[in-house]
């Protein structure tokens, strides 16, 4: 059987994050723990691009350029999507994770989604850490599928049939 290993080093990975400002404590919290996350995993920090819109359907447009670019072995997408009162809550959550989905397809690159859905702000706080540690995991790992698959890099394991 051919398996493709869980890679988590970030050394040679390059890594765009963008940010929405729209709850700017929530945000800034995930994404302090994503970047620190990242820098875990090897990351450079001059490998690191941070860009940070007003919104969550703002988000997809700026992923989208950082993919064009072409400079990037993986994004990150944070924000923050609190319900309110009314539908706007499902028009910004589904739209924006459309986007984000449309661009890692779009551009056949790893695209980790850490765009917080939540009812209130409070369970957006508890969330934020570990969400933006999560999806630099993500980011990293995904990086490393993509580009060992592209590379042909798998290990071999006896399987009797």
């Amino acid at each position: 059987m051919k398996t493709y290993p869980q890679d988590l080093s970030g050394k040679k990975l390059r890594i765009a994050i963008v940010w929405s400002r729209f709850t700017p404590e929530i945000g800034k919290q995930s994404l302090d723990a994503c970047v620190a996350r990242l820098l875990e995993l090897g990351v450079k920090d001059k490998h690191i691009a941070v860009a940070s819109v007003p919104g969550a359907l703002e988000i997809p447009l700026a992923l989208q350029n950082f993919a064009a670019s072409a400079q990037y072995d993986a994004l990150i997408a944070i924000g923050t999507v609190i319900r309110g009162e009314t539908y706007h809550f499902e028009l910004v959550a589904n739209e924006s994770a459309a986007g984000i989905s449309r661009t890692a397809l779009d551009f056949n690159l790893p695209v980790a989604n850490a765009v917080l859905t939540t009812e209130t702000e409070e369970q957006a706080q508890v969330r934020a850490t570990t969400k933006g540690r999560e999806a630099a995991e993500v980011a990293v790992e995904c990086a490393n599928l993509i580009r060992d698959m592209e590379n042909g890099f798998y290990s071999q394991t006896n399987s009797k049939s």
